[in-house]
């Protein structure tokens, strides 16, 4: 399982034309799920994003979580994080999972973001065409995989 984290002062989804999911100050998480991914990958990933310690302290020294701000989260399924451009120009999705076998992860995934935050989260609409609007905040954006756990 891959996740891009953004840390964000505000994002939203909207698919067709309707906001899905919204957030103030927090996370945009983008997900991609590849076929060897399980609930561990997703409990392991949950349990690291809601600690990260990304925001800034009253010192100005990133060291707190989203948990720790009483910030949000916003997840949105995106199979193209398991893109392989080492043959040609025109990527390969080989190894990103069939609906079949996403959907549930993904679910899982806001079932366990949700849990470990304490309350609900944003989402997108798995598989939908999604216009994803952010704040970008700092920069800070920080690529998680739970099949590398560096």
């Amino acid at each position: 399982m891959r996740v891009v984290i953004q840390r964000v002062a505000t994002a939203s989804v909207t698919v067709e034309g309707q906001i899905t999911g919204a957030i103030e100050r927090g996370l945009l998480v983008l997900m991609g799920v590849e076929d060897a991914d399980s609930r561990e990958d997703l409990e392991w990933l949950s349990g690291k994003m809601v600690n990260l310690r990304i925001f800034d302290d009253e010192n100005g020294v990133m060291n707190k979580s989203v948990l720790d701000i009483g910030g949000g989260i916003l997840l949105v399924s995106q199979f193209t994080l398991h893109a392989s451009t080492k043959k040609g120009n025109r990527p390969s999705y080989i190894k990103a999972s069939k609906p079949e076998i996403a959907i549930p992860l993904y679910e899982a995934m806001i079932a366990q973001l949700t849990k470990d935050l304490g309350k609900p989260i944003g989402t997108g609409i798995f598989g939908a065409d999604m216009k994803v609007q952010l704040l970008n905040d700092g920069p800070v954006t920080i690529v998680m995989d739970s099949k590398n756990k560096e």
